[in-house]
């Protein structure tokens, strides 16, 4: 993205030299830790266990390097990620008190360490360059464009019941299209404010959305396309530019609708039957077998602590579902929290590329959970959020990177 329309006022840490300069691979390596893998066939054969290393390693990796940037441990204030860290206590302290198992204490440890990563990295928080999310978009784009390699080289093996997933890395179809949906969603809105020009754009805004069609996941394109609207309507006030693609698509939009109803259903219902499209692909059942299990009050608030996500030996793919079953009642209404703070407060900020972009996250994460798990974990979601939180933190206007005055 471009920055030659923001102010040039300083921000409050200069990333351009010193230690601060290699934050961006810290984002990077928590993009990595986030990277789900399923056991699919990849160009080059990779070992689960070889993988699981790559991942877990990136998070110690980055917390121990943001350590070493963040010398003096500076850290802004945020009400979101202060209660993401209530959460992360109450999820330490429901594994301690059940006695949940090594598995269930070493993923609270790494929930504390991600949340850690993202206090330290605070200072760049609510920059007017919109860094991380900058960061956050090249990240996405070189993800999408491993899933663009895989393509290009095996056609026909990157579908798995013709469904595309990545090739390169072994990530199925839905994390794909997590990644292309955030990726298209926060290019558009960029172009829409007039931060990026426009074949830039609609190269990657294109590539993206090709990617999330192919994958045929139709939670992550209704809330690209909800994410978007929301993004689109904030800015109508103030850009020029979103007035008139909205009348450009609700033209088009109103055309199309007629011939091109028959092709979208088919998209849409992916060969499945009429029962199938209302028990959700079989995860209705699990998610009936999580509300009648019997519970505790205590088990009913505090929950059983974080597991791999699955119920019975079958993924929950739903996050309040598996916030309630890990977290209890006190995760949920902690994550429901979070999502109403952000979502209020990109409504109440001013109208910009800032609080649009935010706009576009929150409302596409809120969506994507309904079929999709990560509001209560160290995953891809938390940092979409994370960056969703900084576009809408005030800037700090005090250098905290200048060498401190020596007594004399």
């Amino acid at each position: 993205m471009s920055t030659a329309a923001f102010s040039a006022d300083v921000d409050a840490v200069d990333v351009e030299h010193g230690a601060w300069r290699h934050a961006r691979f810290i984002w990077a390596l928590l993009i990595v830790n986030g990277l789900t893998f399923a056991g699919m066939p990849t160009l080059v054969p990779m070992p689960s266990g070889v993988l699981q290393l790559v991942t877990q390693g990136a998070l110690a990796l980055a917390f121990v390097w943001v350590l070493l940037v963040n010398r003096d441990r500076l850290v802004r204030p945020n009400l979101c990620l202060g209660l993401y860290s209530v959460l992360a206590l109450s999820t330490l302290v429901t594994s301690v008190r059940i006695n949940a198992g090594i598995g269930s204490l070493v993923r609270d440890v790494r929930l504390a360490a991600f949340l850690a990563v993202l206090w330290l990295l605070t200072p760049l928080w609510g920059r007017r360059d919109m860094l991380l999310a900058r960061w956050h978009v090249r990240c996405l784009a070189v993800i999408c464009g491993t899933v663009v390699v895989g393509l290009i080289i095996s056609p026909g093996g990157a579908f798995l019941d013709g469904r595309l997933y990545n090739r390169i890395w072994p990530m199925p179809s839905p994390q794909v299209a997590h990644y292309a949906a955030v990726l298209t969603g926060m290019v558009i809105v960029a172009w829409f404010s007039g931060l990026i020009k426009t074949r830039p754009a609609l190269a990657t805004a294109a590539a993206g959305f090709v990617i999330v069609l192919l994958t045929h996941t139709r939670t992550a394109t209704i809330g690209l396309l909800a994410g978007v609207t929301a993004a689109m309507l904030s800015l109508l006030v103030v850009r020029r530019r979103a007035r008139r693609a909205l009348v450009v698509l609700v033209v088009v939009a109103g055309l199309a609708a007629v011939p091109f109803a028959g092709l979208v259903s088919t998209w849409f219902d992916r060969g499945q039957s009429s029962e199938e499209l209302s028990g959700l692909t079989g995860r209705a059942k699990v998610w009936d077998q999580i509300l009648d299990e019997h519970r505790s009050n205590l088990d009913q608030w505090l929950g059983s602590g974080l597991s791999n996500k699955s119920f019975n030996g079958l993924p929950i793919d739903n996050s309040w579902l598996t916030v309630y079953q890990e977290q209890g009642l006190i995760g949920d209404l902690i994550v429901l929290a979070i999502l109403v703070v952000l979502l209020v407060t990109s409504l109440i900020r001013p109208r910009g590329p800032a609080s649009a972009l935010a706009l576009f996250l929150v409302v596409y994460c809120a969506i994507a959970s309904y079929t999709e798990t990560g509001l209560g974990d160290a995953s891809p979601y938390i940092l979409d959020l994370a960056v969703a939180a900084s576009l809408l933190m005030p800037p700090l206007m005090t250098s905290v990177s200048a060498p401190r005055a020596r007594a004399s």
